[in-house]
């Protein structure tokens, strides 16, 4: 019973930190993107959408590696496991858009 209940905490907080709101544009990119006019800002702006993209592939990698217990061990999580699988391709195809659209505009900014 202990193990069960230190397991289902241990999950919890892994998903409430997985899930927990990022933002992976620190500055206002609005403004960012407004006022860039030289090479220089498209570059700062291309390598920003790049580390973001990078961060949302860390992200893609975890949710694999917690899908991947969730399918080999799902008796441990009972009627949850479907659930728990569901969420994590959900975030899994979430982030894979994120890491495409981030490098996207990576690309068109060094390419003006």
């Amino acid at each position: 019973m202990k193990t069960q209940l230190l397991i289902t905490l241990a999950l919890s907080l892994g998903l409430l930190s997985a899930c927990a709101e990022m933002n992976p544009h620190p500055m206002d990119m609005s403004q960012a993107v407004q006022s860039a006019s030289s090479k220089a800002d498209h570059e700062a702006l291309a390598k920003h959408y790049e580390e973001a993209a990078n961060e949302m592939q860390v992200k893609v990698d975890e949710h694999k590696k917690l899908l991947s217990q969730y399918e080999s061990k799902s008796y441990l999580y009972g009627r949850q496991a479907e659930d728990l699988k569901a969420h994590c391709l959900k975030l899994i195809d979430v982030y894979e858009k994120a890491v495409k659209e981030n490098l996207e505009m990576a690309k068109m900014h060094r390419q003006i």
